[in-house]
């Protein structure tokens, strides 16, 4: 099993910064794609940004290319999402998820084939 644990969140103005952490515990040597999602009220859940955590690969959304970025310290089992240049669509519930399969370029941002998710961390960004 593996706990994941988010931290960060808060409320900024359009414009600001966050960095999202996601602490990863337990069989972490299973974990083959770490990805961050986000779920605003009335909206499905929706793919933000993932990392191969053995190659270094990362995906995103179009809609954050440019102001998100995933990284990942590996001696701290922790993932980051650096998000600039915040807009206030940008609010919504944001959740670490890991997967013991590797994260493809036409599958990372499928919800259903991470295997951990963590509680959530909310982001609201005002105008």
């Amino acid at each position: 099993q593996v706990q994941l644990m988010e931290s960060g969140g808060g409320s900024v103005q359009a414009g600001g910064s966050l960095r999202l952490s996601c602490a990863a515990s337990g069989d972490t040597g299973t974990i083959y794609c770490m990805g961050w999602f986000r779920q605003a009220p009335g909206k499905e859940r929706e793919g933000v940004a993932s990392i191969n955590p053995l190659s270094g690969s990362t995906y995103n959304v179009d809609s954050v290319k440019g102001r998100f970025t995933i990284s990942q310290d590996n001696a701290k089992n922790t993932v980051y999402l650096q998000m600039n240049s915040l807009k206030p669509e940008d609010t919504a519930m944001y959740y670490c998820a890991a997967d013991r399969r590797a994260c493809y370029l036409g599958s990372w941002f499928h919800s259903h084939e991470y295997d951990y998710w963590g509680q959530g961390t909310q982001v609201t960004v005002s105008s």
